[in-house]
């Protein structure tokens, strides 16, 4: 079903922020009707008259997800540069960041969360390109996207030291052949 009505459309939007909320503090297996509506504070009901399933409502929680971090990476990195990125990495909501992860995980066993995974992986790529003055299908960008990612995981995960993944990052920044200055900052190449 779909909300058409202001009402509709704001209890909707409220289930969505309770399954995020709810993926976010205690990842998927948290995000069920009963759990969602209790947070909504909305009938049991709702749930299934918005969402046809479970996993209807965990995929429109992912998406919320993504486009919301997408949104706020774009604009960290707007304000911020590349370069700084691992301290936003650092300093971000772990339990968003490990909704993130889980929705990988999940996306290798259920087709239908791929294209959300594709559709975050795709979004940091164009990010990553868009800072470093770089067309979206340079695979300069995936490259760094790949570095950032894997030390964003090992963070995450194993809380590995935020200094190794700054150097890290910086070693890969010098590879990167001379691009523009887009962030305010000297080039990764030292131009």
């Amino acid at each position: 079903m779909t909300a058409t009505q202001p009402r509709g459309l704001r209890r909707r939007a409220a289930l969505l922020a309770a399954a995020v909320d709810l993926l976010t503090e205690g990842g998927f297996a948290a995000v069920t009707h009963r759990a969602v509506a209790q947070r909504a504070q909305l009938p049991l009901a709702a749930t299934t008259y918005y969402f046809t399933s479970r996993d209807h409502l965990l995929a429109e929680a992912f998406a919320c997800l993504v486009d919301s971090e997408l949104a706020a990476t774009r604009a960290w990195v707007t304000d911020h540069g590349l370069e700084q990125i691992i301290d936003e990495v650092a300093d971000a909501d772990r339990g968003r960041q490990l909704a993130l992860w889980e929705l990988y995980v999940h996306a290798g066993r259920d087709p239908a969360l791929q294209q959300l995974a594709r559709r975050w992986t795709d979004g940091c790529v164009a990010i990553v390109a868009d800072a470093l003055g770089l067309p979206a299908h340079d695979p300069t960008a995936r490259l760094i996207y790949t570095t950032v990612t894997a030390q964003w995981l090992e963070h995450v995960v194993e809380q590995r030291p935020v200094a190794d993944a700054r150097a890290l990052l910086a070693l890969a920044l010098r590879a990167v052949p001379s691009r523009p200055d887009t962030q305010g900052t000297p080039s990764a190449s030292g131009d």
